[in-house]
């Protein structure tokens, strides 16, 4: 902020101000750990910034796939922040279809496209993203606290897949896998959520299937599988986490 006001020659303070609502819309987004400005995803696409364009195009015939073979609305997700930002999604064709959220954000604690975008996190950067050690739990089965959400984050690191059964909300279940970049990082989730009664008794097959088609996309992106990839890594092996805009690198 005070960089930029003296290039501009304006008040830090009108300088925060017109800031916090370009990140309103995303068109910048602030970094929970530096606090850093960077450009935001939004208007990444909208300048066709080649890996977002990249990204999306390659995941919406991937997501249209999985909406028509799970019978339910497929998302692509970012991490924006301490939240989780839907940035695509694809329904199957049926007239009855949970909400889309598209440009909206949700927790990242309690949701299994947040949870994912979590899954090289260690506990003290999971503190430092989430504010504090204690957590606002969504509902009865969501977690509490850092402590616990690193643990169900380390049981899902196992199988490479995350499910989340009315965390989010009473009533609705989810299933997600993590998307990696070229170097291994985690920069994207894609996740099926739909009411209860509906997936019930199925909801792993389709977290195996999420994860094989999220390897899938990940692979275009120029990741290749690796040792550190198929088993838990040490905390020095794993790719730095990111967020929606720290691709961009600008300040």
């Amino acid at each position: 902020v005070t960089q930029l006001a003296a290039i501009i020659g304006c008040d830090k303070s009108q300088v925060s101000r017109s800031l916090k609502v370009l990140d309103g819309y995303g068109l910048v987004d602030r970094d929970p750990t530096t606090m850093a400005y960077r450009l935001g995803w939004r208007i990444l696409t909208m300048a066709g910034f080649s890996w977002y364009a990249t990204l999306v195009a390659k995941a919406d015939p991937l997501l249209k796939r999985l909406a028509r073979e799970l019978g339910e609305r497929a998302h692509l997700s970012v991490l924006k922040g301490s939240a989780v930002m839907t940035i695509l999604s694809e329904a199957p064709e049926r007239a009855v279809q949970t909400a889309g959220w598209v440009g909206r954000t949700v927790p990242v604690h309690s949701t299994s496209a947040g949870r994912v975008l979590l899954l090289d996190y260690e506990l003290d950067d999971l503190t430092t993203l989430l504010g504090g050690s204690r957590l606002v739990p969504t509902t009865p089965k969501a977690p509490r606290s850092a402590k616990e959400l690193h643990s169900r984050i380390a049981a899902a690191r196992e199988r490479g897949y995350v499910i989340v059964d009315e965390e989010f909300e009473i009533g609705l279940v989810g299933a997600a896998a993590p998307v990696r970049d070229f170097a291994g990082r985690v920069v994207a989730a894609v996740n099926v959520s739909a009411p209860k009664f509906r997936f019930d008794g199925r909801i792993d097959e389709a977290g195996a299937l999420i994860k094989s088609g999220a390897d899938e996309l990940s692979r275009a992106l120029g990741w290749a599988r690796s040792e550190t990839e198929r088993s838990p890594a040490r905390r020095d092996q794993r790719p730095r986490p990111t967020t929606a805009a720290s691709r961009a690198g600008a300040r």
